[in-house]
């Protein structure tokens, strides 16, 4: 684990800045409208081939759509070293954030014994894109990219066999897709109301997430109606959570037009609350991790990494 830089800065409020500025543009950084290419257009890697996840697979999106970044891969500067490779001077950096504990003890006012508690604080340390250094292997940098057609049947092949592990109930019929809490089952358009199949894929992935949140399952709050914090919290989550599973499943995500009105919801939340993004993003990673747990699978870089040298190898001290 590279060794981290004590928290002066208020990372917290970087990343909900950036977050911010793409969402006052009208990109929200977890959609990505794109068919993904070999290689490209998926999670944010680090320098050993493994997912970012969270938070800071959001926050590496967005800072590589604003710089112009086309590789998928991050490292430290003791990792570029460690590859032979060197950060090119004057390059700016960017943050990877997690989470660290202590314990504290206190004496109860109540009952006049030692309590102990484990606080939570968030910790960084600086990460740059490889196309900001020099010297790396070629399979660090995206490939030129090739006018070509992805193949309907294979990535149809995928998405069934991704929804087919799931057990939710899904109902067909009407003009509306959403989840219902308390009846506990999806409802979506026949297929063949949408526009392409990948847009079914994507809204029925975003309703899937929601429907993690039941309180049988990982018991989100869902809130009461249209517009409270809660209801614009949980369509927060679903949006990311959807935006993460389509990078996973090579399907372009876009910004529904029954969802764009929630963006100012979103932006009263993350104006407010600096964390509110953070924690947002743990519920969709955490939401995609119970989904994909149906199947036993990893998302496709999984494979891929096993071919690269491993962390313990290239892993600063």
């Amino acid at each position: 684990m590279p060794k981290p830089s004590a928290v002066r800065r208020d990372v917290a409020a970087e990343i909900t800045n950036l977050i911010l500025e793409k969402l006052e543009q009208g990109v929200p950084p977890w959609k990505r409208p794109w068919r993904s290419a070999p290689g490209q257009g998926q999670r944010p890697l680090r320098h050993c081939g493994t997912n970012y996840t969270g938070i800071n697979a959001l926050y590496l999106w967005a800072l590589a759509d604003s710089r112009g970044y086309s590789s998928r891969y991050w490292m430290t500067y003791r990792q570029a070293e460690q590859l032979g490779a060197h950060v090119r001077k004057g390059e700016r950096s960017a943050v990877s954030v997690y989470f660290s504990q202590f314990k504290k003890t206190a004496v109860s006012t109540v009952t006049g014994l030692s309590v102990e508690k484990s606080i939570r604080f968030l910790r960084h340390y600086l990460v740059f894109n490889a196309d900001q250094v020099d010297g790396l292997p070629a399979y660090f940098y995206a490939e030129p990219e090739v006018e070509a057609q992805a193949k309907p049947s294979e990535r149809q092949e995928t998405i069934d066999r991704f929804f087919a592990r799931i057990p939710a109930t899904v109902r067909h019929g009407g003009s509306e897709a959403y989840f219902s809490p308390m009846h506990d089952y999806i409802q979506m358009p026949k297929a063949a109301s949408f526009d392409s199949m990948d847009l079914y894929a994507s809204t029925r992935l975003h309703e899937s997430v929601h429907w993690t949140g039941h309180a049988s399952r990982l018991a989100r709050t869902f809130g009461k109606r249209f517009g409270d914090q809660a209801y614009a919290f949980e369509e927060l989550v679903a949006e990311i959570g959807a935006g993460l599973g389509c990078s996973e499943l090579g399907l372009p995500n876009e910004l529904h037009q029954s969802h764009a009105s929630y963006v100012g919801h979103w932006l009263s939340i993350l104006r407010g609350d600096k964390s509110a993004i953070i924690h947002a993003a743990a519920k969709a990673e955490q939401a995609m991790t119970y989904l994909r747990a149906f199947g036993d699978t990893q998302p496709s870089d999984a494979v891929e990494a096993e071919q690269r040298p491993s962390s313990q190898m290239l892993e600063a001290a």
